[in-house]
């Protein structure tokens, strides 16, 4: 009975926890700005906040577009490891939310070759061309569970195995650990 009565709790604490730490820190963020700004309407501080992700987006967009771009970049020059740090960070978000996915096609990738472990990841670049790396090989990216975090292989073609899933739903089991739910209903990204 003891047994069924901890199986049953802890049970609960897989529903309750994800749900209640969620909560807690969206209504944190909510008051903290609330108190921040000292907004008199409840709720207001959040609207705010989309707002402000809103207009930064779009003068973001222009900025990109006009003159105020290439003064940046020049600034950028001077500093090349603010560059670099700008870039990448550009770049990573661009490959999740930007017009030019980095994270189109899921592959399984057989690391070595006596071996039937494989490993998941994503091809992000089949041009090797400009590293002057030989045909026949692609650049996978292969990110770490519970992290934002991973490592880029060169992979010969013959050790890549192309998941039939979306690319998004294989993220999400990766950085999982494999214990998310996996959508296989979800049609897979073109």
């Amino acid at each position: 009975m003891i047994k069924k009565l901890i199986y049953y709790f802890l049970q609960g604490l897989l529903y309750i926890v994800p749900i209640a730490v969620t909560s807690y820190v969206a209504i944190w963020v909510i008051r903290s700005l609330e108190n921040i700004f000292d907004f008199k309407v409840p709720g207001l501080g959040l609207i705010v906040v989309i707002f402000s992700i809103i207009i930064i987006g779009f003068i973001g967009s222009i900025v990109i577009k006009s003159p105020i771009n290439a003064f940046f970049k020049r600034i950028l020059k001077k500093a090349p490891l603010l560059e670099t740090i700008y870039s990448s960070v550009k770049d990573l978000m661009g490959a999740f939310i930007g017009k030019k996915k980095g994270f189109k096609q899921a592959v399984f990738v057989k690391i070595f070759d006596n071996s039937t472990i494989e490993r998941i990841g994503f091809i992000t670049n089949e041009d090797l061309e400009k590293l002057k790396i030989n045909e026949g090989r692609v650049l996978v990216y292969i990110p770490h569970s519970y992290n934002f975090s991973g490592n880029l292989y060169v992979v010969e073609k013959k050790y890549i195995t192309p998941i039939d899933a979306s690319s998004s739903e294989v993220m999400k089991l990766i950085v999982s650990g494999g214990v998310a739910e996996f959508n296989q209903s979800e049609k897979k990204e073109q």
